[in-house]
């Protein structure tokens, strides 16, 4: 497969329909009910505040694939991916790769779990409840669709598509974690089971697509086990699971950048699927030398700041995601005070040789809202922190 073709493809043909950050079920509906007859869609039930779970079926083979999007309903760059998935697929279907996948697989996806979560734009459903550590309970209405739909369909894969903050770096010296990935454990000791190699196998091959465009920008989410969480449940009922995380390409917080590199990795998972048994002994060396995630990093930091009554210090600006009126804002609130020397920011400010005009009309203590900050070396600068300003 041509990776640099299909992003270039992908460049010009996602769907317009779906952009930014704050994907709701009213969103993605009209495009469900307009999917061409290559797809199934079927109704699976409802979230606690009566909003519809589909399903979405393609391909006639049979291996089993089983994914699901925005079981954290801020979590939605996946959601984009997938759909840009269907039209890729629609649009290539005679071609050779496509139509040897739809012969050989049965894709089912869920592109909304959690279509409450989407509404309102938090992680937890309607009830307040994470549904990724409600895999034993099965105490909410969208656990038990996605526990029926995965005990009916019997998967060969599982994709458990989220998203994660921009406090994740990876390497020496940091550089932002744009996608990460994880094989989840089964198991307290965490040992590498032939179903955990499955899915180390098939992160490596994404891995190493994915460095001819974000080099040293790929994490590994750390693999402590909890049976509370639906990958684990799953990988301990030997069903490989692979967590994708979209995570954050500097200056873009749309993540419309993370949407390409998600959609290209899902194509490369699925080529990599069928041509899993051609390989006879997988090793999980490939997969452990990807490095692990780390909270590194912040929206901003100001280095070197003269405070009232602090003295000279760093500063650290991270944005709160919040939605009023039916808009997603980034408030830029103080988050650290103090040395930061072991963080980066996505972007940085130093201020050493800096005096500051407006001071005294911050309150310099953590939550505070900082939009702007003024400085009077030779003529007066203002540096904003909003994020369009980034943009």
């Amino acid at each position: 497969m041509n990776y640099s073709f299909l992003k270039t493809w992908h460049d010009s043909h996602k769907v317009d329909a779906l952009y930014g950050r704050y994907i709701t079920i009213n969103k993605i509906q009209p495009l469900l009910d307009n999917l061409p007859s290559l797809f199934k869609v079927a109704l699976l039930g409802y979230s606690v505040e009566n909003r519809p779970i589909d399903k979405v079926t393609f391909g006639s083979g049979a291996i089993q694939v089983l994914g699901w999007s925005q079981m954290h309903g801020n979590e939605s760059t996946t959601t984009k991916a997938l759909f840009d998935l269907f039209k890729y697929i629609d649009d290539y279907k005679e071609t050779e790769f496509v139509s040897t996948l739809l012969a050989m697989c049965t894709f089912t996806f869920v592109p909304m779990l959690n279509p409450d979560g989407a509404e309102a734009y938090t992680r937890i459903n309607a009830n307040k409840v994470d549904l990724n550590r409600d895999a034993q309970d099965l105490s909410q209405p969208e656990s038990l669709i996605l526990k029926e739909l995965y005990t009916n369909i019997k998967p060969d894969y599982c994709l458990n598509l989220h998203g994660q903050r921009t406090i994740f770096g990876v390497g020496k010296p940091a550089k932002s974690a744009i996608i990460s990935f994880l094989s989840p454990s089964q198991d307290e000791l965490r040992t590498v089971t032939q179903s955990r190699k499955i899915g180390m196998h098939l992160i490596a091959d994404m891995n190493e697509m994915l460095q001819e465009f974000i080099p040293g920008c790929v994490g590994r989410y750390d693999d402590g086990f909890n049976i509370n969480c639906v990958g684990d449940t799953l990988q301990q009922n030997n069903i490989p699971t692979v967590l994708f995380e979209a995570g954050h390409f500097p200056g873009d917080y749309d993540r419309e950048e993370s949407r390409t590199l998600i959609f290209l990795s899902l194509i490369r998972i699925f080529e990599s699927v069928t041509m899993l048994k051609m390989h006879k002994n997988l090793s999980s060396n490939s997969y452990f030398s990807i490095p692990e995630n780390q909270k590194c990093f912040f929206d901003y930091i100001i280095r070197s700041i003269k405070l009232p009554q602090l003295g000279t210090t760093d500063v650290a600006i991270q944005f709160e995601e919040s939605l009023i009126n039916g808009i997603l804002n980034f408030i830029p609130k103080i988050n650290q005070i103090g040395d930061l020397k072991g963080f980066t920011g996505h972007v940085e400010y130093d201020f050493k040789d800096l005096d500051l005009l407006n001071a005294d009309q911050i309150s310099w203590e953590i939550g505070a809202i900082i939009e702007e900050i003024q400085t009077n070396k030779e003529l007066p600068t203002t540096f904003s922190l909003k994020r369009n300003n980034l943009l």
